[in-house]
């Protein structure tokens, strides 16, 4: 490792260990993030910039996913059974689970059913007020959970049972996401004595692998090992996101070991990682899809014939080749080929600006019609230069007479304005959280999700939606692919987005990173990984 590297790791253990005496001993892995957490609930965010820096590090589901996988194993419940009819679920939960502590709280007794109960009713019950005012629990609204979750009961210190008003497949999924995540009611109860009960939502308490130590905005989140985890302590003792929002920035920090991992590379670089002998470059197919979305709320892209004319505007494969640089494929549908019930019969829109002005000319839209393009202000997994994409889509639509604005926010700003409906037309995309085809549908185009605010498109077409409805109560998988393979039919129809493309995944580590493993949801996940000796 360089001396700069060493110098940025000795001075992150030196501040997070002060006072201990243990500062030269102490391993500090800096992962270099790609933007700014909105903020440390796991409750009211739904993107993964967020969840990377807060529930991955710092909280704990019922279920989780076993990394690299969706395959769904135990989390802080240790066994769960489910009712023949569907309508209930029986969880165990895991002894001895302590939570974190802070300056501010220390626990008095372990995690146990009243965790459980706080976690989910302050999201159900509109009774409840929110600690932070303004913001909403966007998962649990855009999928529609207070429609399938009908109470949550504390059967004795240890098990709690979740009642369902209908049958859901995809519950115990849902049940490993991020939305997911227990918080501590005790802690809640003590911030709330003191008159500060949004304390939890900026300093937070979880049961996860790593405390939170700072957080400086734009900057630098810090984290140190929870010795008492139930999971077995983590082997580096401080983690540090050291926020980079340039992939070219975070690329350099890589390479003199400033960073010892990054989030989402420049296509044109991943060549260079390859061959660099100090990097390990591991890649996936995404479970994802990146896309621009139409707010069919504001004119003119309430027409439907605008937005298929547009789609026809837009030249993917020449975005697949600047932007992507062969690290994808064209999208034609919402959810991915990786992802069961893809519907590949479904045919795209062609390239072709002569038919776009035709649609646009019928449609009465007048050329030199000017409209509004949000991009993306940070990298993502699903699309690597979101500025990039956005000037070929701008040269791309100036061809059939359409001026498009270019506009972007910080991302925080970006996502907060687009949730209640600012936008005209914006870049927008989507990695799975649970390799069930229903989180794709339903919290990006589902009719629940247009007050969640993850349908950026606020799009509710009740054919569709009853295809993604009757979905959720079938049984049999094969029941479920042919309804969401009729609902792609609708949507590519509709055409409440442009399609763009599934992304490949790439995380380039330093060799001397040990035992890290890729995520399949575009987590970073470090509390299994070691740094060599040196």
């Amino acid at each position: 490792m360089t001396l700069r590297g060493f110098t940025l790791s000795t001075l992150a253990a030196g501040v997070l260990l002060a006072g201990t005496g243990a500062a030269f001993a102490a391993k500090t892995l800096v992962y270099c993030s790609e933007g700014s957490p909105e903020g440390f609930n796991p409750q009211y965010y739904t993107t993964g910039t967020t969840f990377d820096a807060v529930s991955v590090p710092m909280f704990n589901r019922l279920v989780e996913f076993d990394t690299g996988t969706t395959n769904i194993v135990p989390g802080l419940a240790e066994s769960w059974t489910a009712a023949p009819d569907g309508l209930s679920y029986t969880f165990k939960l895991r002894k001895g689970v302590k939570f974190h502590s802070s300056a501010k709280f220390t626990p008095t007794r372990d995690f146990n059913a009243d965790d459980v109960l706080f976690s989910f009713n302050r999201m159900a019950d509109p009774a409840i007020p929110k600690t932070t005012p303004g913001v909403t629990y966007a998962y649990f609204d855009d999928m529609d959970m207070k429609n399938i979750v009908d109470k949550v009961e504390k059967v004795d210190a240890m098990t709690v049972k979740f009642v369902l008003k209908k049958p859901e497949a995809p519950f115990m999924a849902n049940m490993a996401m991020d939305f997911n995540s227990i918080l501590s009611a005790e802690y809640f109860d003590k911030m709330k004595a003191a008159g500060t009960p949004d304390v939890i939502d900026r300093e937070p308490i979880g049961t996860g692998p790593f405390t939170f130590v700072s957080y400086q905005k734009d900057a630098v989140v810090r984290y140190k090992a929870f010795d008492a985890y139930w999971g077995g302590r983590p082997k580096i003792d401080n983690l540090v996101y050291a926020i980079t929002t340039d992939a070219s920035v975070r690329y350099a920090k890589l390479k003199t070991g400033e960073c010892h991992a990054m989030a989402f590379p420049k296509p044109a670089d991943v060549a260079l990682m390859k061959n660099d002998p100090n990097i390990n470059l591991v890649q996936k197919n995404g479970l994802n899809v990146g896309y621009i979305a139409f707010n069919v709320e504001k004119k003119p892209f309430d027409n439907k014939l605008v937005r298929q004319a547009l789609n026809m505007a837009v030249n993917k494969k020449g975005i697949l080749d600047a932007v992507f640089q062969g690290a994808g494929a064209v999208a034609k549908n919402p959810i991915p080929p990786t992802l069961w019930s893809y519907n590949d019969k479904v045919v795209d829109y062609a390239y072709d600006p002569v038919k776009a002005k035709a649609l646009l000319a019928q449609a009465g839209v007048p050329a030199g019609t000017e409209v509004d393009l949000w991009y993306l202000p940070v990298t993502r997994p699903y699309n690597p230069d979101g500025k990039r994409m956005a000037e070929l889509i701008q040269s791309d639509w100036e061809k059939v007479g359409i001026k498009a604005k270019l506009i972007t926010y910080e991302w925080g700003e970006y996502r907060k304005r687009s949730k209640t409906g600012e936008q005209q037309s914006m870049m927008f995309g989507w990695s799975g959280d649970n390799g069930d085809p229903d989180n794709f549908f339903v919290p990006l185009l589902g009719c629940s999700a247009v007050k969640g605010g993850g349908n950026v498109a606020r799009w509710c077409n009740k054919d569709f939606e009853d295809l993604i409805q009757k979905a959720k109560l079938a049984t049999k998988q094969a029941d479920r692919a042919a309804l969401y393979e009729k609902a792609q039919v609708i949507a590519k129809e509709e055409a409440p987005w442009i399609t763009i493309a599934h992304s490949v995944r790439f995380d380039p580590i330093r060799k001397e990173v040990i035992g890290y493993k890729m995520d399949a949801t575009a987590h970073h996940y470090f509390n299994k990984v070691d740094l060599a000796d040196k």
